[in-house]
């Protein structure tokens, strides 16, 4: 069997490279240079490719929680007010999509309704993305299954029976499954990490990961459980101000983090004992045979 797909001009799957995301998300707190700035930390570290997340504010925010008061960077203003500020318009995902294709690296978003999906659909992103949030919304998957594009899924939250009516609704032949933990930060001890061997043992596609943890060792560790599709927030600064911040890696951890998968995907090996030339001399030297 083979579990692979295509995301933009890289196949995706087993015995392929890892394909990272950065997951800029809302991190860039309304600002498209800030953006920018995270695209091209992103794009010197090595990874993939960057992705947002794009809502229409009054169908997304629940009506309870439209007019409730927070303190944010624009003032004491309500929460249907900040979703709106930290929203990117035409022009901005313009601005967006062209310093992508200069430095180029792939970018994509998880769309959190039918209007965004159709917005984002229109910049002919290489795949779109489910947040574990709209795992269960079947009106929403079945928009997203008709673009065409690959899709990848993210199971937080979820039960085994949800990602299965979910994966009957999207199909597996352009669908990548991440398991992911929806705790912001994630403590180790939920992570899960051997999920990945569970849902690739039930589902015949690609299996990745999107992490939430502080630290990257849980990062590398989830493509030597076999992940072959990574992604985490990323940031300039964790202090700075928002909900994801403190779950997200700074450019220096991003870059440590890219590092740390390569070398775990060469160290991984194809499973099949030989001898190496490099131990030809160790061999020679040590080795003792008796009968």
């Amino acid at each position: 069997m083979t579990r692979e797909i295509k995301i933009g001009n890289r196949l995706v799957g087993d015995g392929h490279p890892t394909y990272i995301i950065a997951e800029i998300g809302i991190n860039h707190n309304g600002s498209v240079q800030i953006a920018k700035d995270l695209i091209k930390s992103a794009s010197d570290s090595g990874v993939d490719a960057v992705k947002f997340q794009k809502r229409t504010p009054e169908i997304c925010v629940p009506d309870h929680q439209k007019g409730q008061m927070r303190d944010t960077p624009w003032g004491y203003i309500s929460y249907l007010d900040y979703r709106y500020k930290v929203e990117f318009d035409q022009e901005a995902y313009e601005e967006i999509d062209d310093y992508c294709r200069s430095l180029g690296i792939d970018w994509l978003a998880s769309s959190w309704d039918i209007p965004s999906l159709s917005f984002i659909n229109s910049f002919d992103p290489p795949a779109h993305k489910v947040p574990s949030a709209l795992l269960t919304d079947h009106k929403l998957l079945r928009a997203i299954k008709d673009t065409g594009k690959p899709v990848i899924l993210s199971t937080g939250m979820s039960t085994m029976e949800e990602i299965q009516e979910a994966v009957d609704i999207l199909g597996t032949d352009k669908l990548v499954i991440c398991h992911t933990t929806s705790s912001y930060p994630c403590p180790p001890d939920e992570l899960n990490l051997k999920m990945i061997q569970t849902l690739k043992a039930h589902f015949d596609c690609p299996i990745g990961y999107s992490g939430h943890e502080v630290g990257l060792v849980t990062s590398a560790l989830a493509v030597g459980l076999g992940a072959c599709l990574l992604e985490r927030h990323v940031t300039l600064d964790r202090a700075m101000w928002g909900s994801d911040q403190a779950a997200s890696v700074e450019p220096q951890g991003v870059r440590t983090l890219v590092k740390y998968i390569r070398v775990t995907e060469k160290a991984l090996g194809d499973g099949k004992k030989k001898v190496y030339e490099s131990e030809q001399s160790s061999l020679s030297k040590l080795r003792r045979y008796s009968v």
